[in-house]
């Protein structure tokens, strides 16, 4: 393991951080408000509008526009220990962030992240909230017998793909690259089969994505910074979908990759880190279509380091080896993305109206990372503008911590808006968008009054799932 990851360094103190004068504070407060009221409004005319669409036409294939779930208000064996989990970080996060060693920071943040996203599915009962979850119609563990001989399955795959296809794969299985459903075959064969293993994987390795971001932060933006995004990384409402969700899986691995990428990048060990992001990269690649948008992520990464041409050789060499194994299995990848997009036309997504969708994804956004995570983007574009971020003589490596995590923040908010004006991601964004969200949520980091903010992501969060029976 690269020892950048885990090594202290001295610990910020919350005072330390720059004062400004009163007349700027209410200002900026005034400003932070408005862009909470703003993103709430496009949620409820998503709300609104999405509704009369579907009384009308019935069109969008979900039952509470614009979010894929059920309006059934209810309470679990999980309510009482969110609370706790919630009132717990709101208290007590923000010093424990700035106080922690790293080492016991990033361990921390993560089994903090487990019992928050725990918590939440079981919110639905460990039945329908976990064990269940991938084993419905279109999830991935409803065809592990076929593949049972996995090279054959491999080379017939694409064969499969299209619904009018001779046992035509479900939708999940057919929209994903093959990695995705060969890892459930995987954990069958070692004794880890079912539901409740799936969806203990998922949340489990989902949970590190929040440790992954803190790695990246903290490598490219420094540590004040990374440890002030820490509690809104652990306590974020994306974790509603996260448990129980393959993509909560495809966003930790595409997490580490970027965090991987970060350490070589500034890091002394370029070879085992840039061979571990190419690894983690080509796997993302196969795990999901869309997340090889993330290259606009790691294209950031690269910009704010200081050694940017030494691991490069050693990413690419890792980013060869996920597809050159399942090429020689037999799969291809570039026919089975062309023959996805003619299955995703021929089912909803030809039908659920692009009009609708291009805004009201947004809309779902907002709700995955919060009020917080909006106006910490407003205040990202203001760090932006700072003098430092002008003078790009030396590059994007000599501005300033804040301007730095601005545009990490930016591109994955890049890579999202290619992703929705693609017309690939019609609704389910709240599931589909995970990956993303997660490197959104930093930008809280320039936000004061933490305890304020993270107690308004932790009411979404409780607000959804208990009014809410989410779909996935």
């Amino acid at each position: 393991m690269n020892r950048d990851l885990l090594r202290d360094r001295p610990r910020v103190r919350p005072d330390d951080r720059p004062r400004d004068v009163p007349g700027d504070r209410r200002r900026d407060l005034v400003r932070d408000l408005a862009a909470a009221l703003a993103a709430a409004l496009l949620v409820l005319v998503a709300v609104l509008v999405g509704d009369a669409v579907q009384h009308r036409d019935h069109s969008l294939f979900v039952g509470w526009p614009p979010v894929f779930a059920q309006w059934e208000p209810h309470v679990g064996p999980g309510t009482p220990a969110a609370l706790a989990v919630a009132v717990a970080v709101v208290a007590y996060g923000p010093a424990l962030a700035a106080r922690l060693p790293w080492r016991a920071l990033l361990f921390t943040a993560w089994g903090t992240a487990m019992a928050w996203t725990f918590s939440l599915a079981l919110v639905d009962g460990w039945q329908r909230g976990i064990a269940g979850r991938l084993t419905t119609t279109n999830e991935y563990l409803t065809v592990i017998d076929r593949f049972h001989d996995i090279p054959a399955t491999l080379r017939d795959f694409t064969h499969h793909i299209l619904s009018h296809s001779p046992a035509p794969w479900p939708a999940h299985i057919a929209g994903h690259p093959p990695a995705a459903t060969v890892t459930f075959v995987l954990l069958d064969r070692i004794g880890l089969g079912g539901g409740a293993w799936a969806g203990v994987w998922c949340i489990t390795v989902g949970a590190t994505a929040a440790t992954a971001v803190l790695v990246t932060v903290r490598a490219l933006a420094g540590e004040e910074l990374a440890r002030r995004a820490a509690p809104y990384l652990v306590l974020a409402p994306a974790a509603v979908w996260m448990g129980t969700s393959a993509d909560g899986y495809f966003a930790a691995v595409a997490a580490w990759s970027v965090a991987f990428l970060a350490l070589a990048v500034t890091g002394n060990r370029p070879r085992s880190a840039g061979l571990a992001s190419g690894l983690l990269f080509g796997l993302t690649a196969y795990l999901s279509y869309g997340l090889t948008l993330f290259a606009v992520i790691a294209a950031a990464a690269l910009l704010l380091g200081h050694r940017r041409l030494r691991p490069l050789p050693y990413v690419v060499a890792g980013l060869a080896v996920v597809p050159l194994v399942f090429t020689l299995l037999g799969f291809n990848w570039w026919e089975a993305y062309h023959l996805l997009i003619t299955r995703y036309y021929e089912g909803v997504g030809g039908t659920r109206p692009y009009a609708y969708w291009v805004w009201a994804n947004l809309a779902c956004t907002a709700l995955i990372v919060g009020p917080a995570t909006v106006v910490g983007l407003r205040r990202s574009g203001a760090a932006s503008a700072r003098p430092e971020l002008r003078d790009l003589r030396g590059g994007f490596r000599t501005a300033a911590p804040e301007p730095r995590l601005a545009l990490l923040v930016f591109a994955a908010l890049l890579a999202l808006l290619v992703a929705d004006l693609s017309g690939m991601s019609k609704a389910e964004t709240e599931r589909i968008w995970l990956p993303f969200a997660m490197w959104l949520l930093p930008a809280c980091a320039f936000l004061p009054r933490p305890r304020a903010w993270l107690t308004a992501q932790a009411v979404l969060a409780l607000l959804l799932n208990h009014l809410l029976l989410t779909g996935w």
